[in-house]
């Protein structure tokens, strides 16, 4: 047998240097090199039952470490599968490597068994995107990989890299010190320009109204960010990215005031966040009150994208607040009565909303209110458990109720079939915390067989389906806008709970309120575990009631675009 090291062995000792520990994946003919180099090497291989699956997982573990995330999947359509992931993985920033395999060299343009342009196709939708050829180019190829996942030079997503199977099973002929030398790679701090902190210090000296919203980077400075909060006097709005940057409880965070905190606002700080839908673009017609935008960020997207900071600080999030709260940031004459009325009435808004979904009817159907399963769900909830959203009804109403320091959803691309694989990759990631995903019936549908994987790898999650037998934001639409044809937007019949048990999870349905606590918490015990729960489709989300599912020309909401509509400002 043949002990000298292979290209495939190589690739294995070079990602375990980078600090690799878990893959992701599907195994197919054109990785089982690769495949079994890494399970010599005992990392942890989760094989799942589709490859998109294997990118949101990974996905998913990117998230909630801040660690690169890898998904290893085979050529043609293995690859193809993962494009809706990876998607996904780019609009959303999370840095994920995804490794395939490719056809031999000397069958490339022969009509080859799943032979695809991969690199091209792959190209549109990463940071990077290549094919590696000749073995020498493979260490520098996949840090350069690696790197452009983590942000280095733009922001960070997923990229790609494929080698083919006759590559990978040469004999390795380069320096093999090169890969024993190899570390982890760390994104370095950026710390800002003098001259920017200062103009954006005297930007936070001139204001009354501060208002700050965070991305993603803002959860690794939760510490500073509390007391740049506490320094301002600035309120605070989440995005669904920074959920966890400070506690849900924290004094200057105001979400049930979202509308009013973008319209009344004088500045707003922006920390490494994209001014996407979400938040209107920036627009001037929404932000109506804000003369001055600070946004502090990384990359041109944080910086200047859709709407172009009046001060712009190149900076990380930290390095950014450290030299603020240096400068001595803080608002001079403060409106501190508008502070304190907004979080003032913000807690009335969220005791109303308790109040709502402890209080909130069954439909004319006879089933609960979807808010009655989100409060169910929440007695369940601690600090560290991870609460996972994915649907389009259900994240509307999950989206304002759902309780969990830490939460991750269905992101901007609105990328419903996260809910399973996110939250089977969260269980293996913390297996020490409780891990509840909230999934509507529809979304469920898509990476349903992936309870097949939380099972094999005993990842112990619950997966909760809200069982309204609909496309219901759809089927509402086509009821009001279009006649009441309804095609296509009805899902009757389907016993979630028995796919679950056939699939060896722990399964229960629930028709009754009064049912669904102990139903909970026996899943809990049990999980994985899937919880097939009867909600009615009567209740109307709120992003029904918002206008969302007309697709509004200018803006997402239809508050938000009447605003933009009757607006005569400039952007």
């Amino acid at each position: 047998m043949n002990t000298d090291p292979t290209v495939a062995d190589v690739v294995a000792e070079a990602l375990v240097a980078s600090g690799v520990r878990r893959v992701f994946g599907l195994c197919g003919g054109h990785i089982q090199e690769l495949w079994d180099a890494l399970v010599r090497r005992d990392v942890e291989i989760v094989d799942v039952r589709h490859e998109a699956s294997a990118v949101y997982m990974a996905h998913a573990a990117a998230e909630l470490t801040g660690e690169l995330g890898v998904a290893l999947v085979t050529a043609g359509p293995g690859l193809t599968n993962t494009t809706t992931a990876v998607s996904n993985a780019g609009v959303s920033r999370v840095p994920v490597l995804v490794l395939s395999g490719s056809t031999p060299r000397p069958q490339v343009g022969m009509s080859a068994m799943q032979d695809v342009a991969q690199a091209a196709l792959m190209a549109p939708i990463t940071r990077r995107a290549e094919s590696v050829r000749h073995q020498r180019h493979v260490l520098d190829r996949l840090s350069a990989t690696i790197r452009a996942a983590q942000g280095e030079g733009d922001e960070p997503g997923p990229a790609y890299l494929d080698l083919p199977t006759d590559l990978q099973t040469e004999n390795y002929d380069g320096d093999l010190d090169r890969v024993a030398a190899l570390v982890p790679y760390r994104l370095p701090p950026r710390p800002p320009a003098a001259h920017q902190v200062d103009a954006a210090a005297a930007a936070i000296r001139r204001s009354r109204r501060p208002l700050v919203i965070a991305g993603r980077a803002a959860i690794d400075a939760s510490a500073l960010l509390q007391e740049f909060l506490a320094a301002t006097g600035a309120v605070y709005l989440d995005t669904g990215e920074s959920r966890g940057a400070l506690p849900q409880d924290h004094p200057a965070a105001v979400p049930a005031m979202r509308a009013r905190a973008m319209r009344e606002a004088d500045l707003v700080i922006v920390l490494a966040r994209r001014l996407d839908f979400q938040l209107a673009y920036g627009s001037p017609a929404v932000f109506s009150g804000a003369s001055t935008f600070v946004r502090i960020g990384r990359y041109r997207e944080e910086l200047s994208a859709n709407r172009v900071g009046d001060v712009e600080v190149c900076a990380d999030v930290r390095s950014g607040l450290q030299a603020l709260l240096d400068a001595g940031a803080r608002p001079v004459a403060p409106d501190v009565a508008w502070q304190e009325e907004i979080v003032t009435e913000n807690k009335e808004r969220v005791s109303r909303l308790a109040e709502r979904i402890a209080t909130a009817p069954a439909g004319d159907d006879g089933a609960m209110h979807p808010y009655t399963l989100i409060g169910a769900v929440n007695e369940l909830v601690d600090d560290t458990t991870v609460a996972v959203a994915d649907g389009g009804d259900i994240l509307s109403f999950s989206r304002v109720a759902l309780q969990g320091q830490r939460y991750l959803d269905c992101g901007p691309l609105g990328c419903l079939g996260v809910g399973v694989p996110f939250a089977t990759a969260a269980a293996l990631t913390h297996p020490e915390r409780r891990v509840v995903a909230v999934i509507g019936d529809g979304s469920f549908g898509f990476t349903a067989m992936d309870v097949d994987t939380a099972v094999r790898q005993g990842a112990k999650a619950v997966f909760v389906v809200a069982n309204n037998e609909a496309w219901n934001i759809e089927r509402y639409d086509q009821v009001e806008r279009f006649d009441g044809r309804l095609v296509g937007v009805d899902l009757p019949g389907v016993r979630y709970d028995l796919l679950g048990q056939a699939l060896g999870a722990h399964g229960e349905r629930v028709e009754s309120a009064d049912e669904l606590g102990p139903a909970l918490r026996r899943a809990l015990e049990n999980a994985p575990a899937v919880v097939d729960v009867r909600v009615t489709r009567d209740a109307v989300s709120p992003d029904y009631l918002s206008g969302l599912a007309e697709v509004p020309p200018y803006q997402a909401l239809r508050a938000w675009n009447d605003a933009e509509s009757s607006s005569t400002v400039e952007r």
